[in-house]
């Protein structure tokens, strides 16, 4: 009799152990819904960012769209759901106060916020070098994503002189739409998004780490 108690008991700490375990890796799940007060005054601030980046560029008539410094930052801090959900909201309120076009490219805004949240979670913003990675990874992803939409409601231009005079040359030559049309949108986004992504990683850097531990995801999370 002892020794089936000294089993049931083995076996009920493991299944303890087990459940630990299991409660840990959803709390710490970078794809989590659940997100802390934290997370959720983050987003709006996200936003916030985004605008004053976006009006900054207008002003300086600069050839650079850089509203998607308060996305990258949210996904840094957050990971990818507060990220995408930073970016994809943002887009909404362009789309509601600025332009209606604006709504099409939450799509661009979300993958973003997905990729470069991902890549922070996994230690991609430990050095400059990896940050300039991650840049790259949101060239290629706003570019992939916003080619489609480009081709749809803009016959495949971008609006930026950069990239219009590209793809007006390109199809002057006989290249295909969808071609002109990404490499278009893809001389704009290399140093948008690298420069926004620096932008984001220099901020990052800079924040005290009693700030990011309101944003671990082992605190005590508000269900969205």
């Amino acid at each position: 009799m002892i020794v089936e108690r000294k089993s049931h008991s083995t076996f009920d700490n493991k299944k303890d152990s087990h459940k630990e375990k299991g409660l840990e890796t959803m709390k710490t799940s970078m794809w989590s819904f659940k997100l802390s007060t934290a997370s959720l005054v983050l987003i709006p601030a996200a936003v916030g960012i985004n605008y004053i980046g976006k009006m900054i560029a207008g002003f300086l008539k600069l050839p650079l769209w850089l509203d998607a410094i308060g996305t990258v930052l949210a996904a840094m801090i957050g990971g990818p759901v507060v990220g995408a959900l930073s970016g994809a909201i943002n887009n909404i309120i362009y789309g509601l106060t600025l332009d209606p076009i604006s709504f099409a490219y939450a799509f661009t805004s979300l993958f973003l916020g997905l990729a470069v949240g991902a890549m922070a979670y996994k230690g991609w913003i430990e050095n400059a070098g990896k940050a300039l990675i991650v840049g790259l990874v949101a060239v290629l992803v706003a570019s992939v994503v916003s080619t489609p939409i480009n081709i749809i409601f803009w016959g495949g231009q971008t609006g930026n002189v950069w990239g219009d005079s590209l793809y007006a040359a390109l199809i002057a030559h006989h290249f295909p739409v969808w071609l002109s049309s990404f490499l278009d949108e893809w001389v704009v986004d290399v140093p948008d998004k690298i420069i926004t992504v620096f932008i984001g990683y220099l901020i990052f850097r800079g924040l005290p780490k009693t700030f990011l531990q309101q944003f671990d995801r082992q605190n005590h999370t508000d269900v969205l």
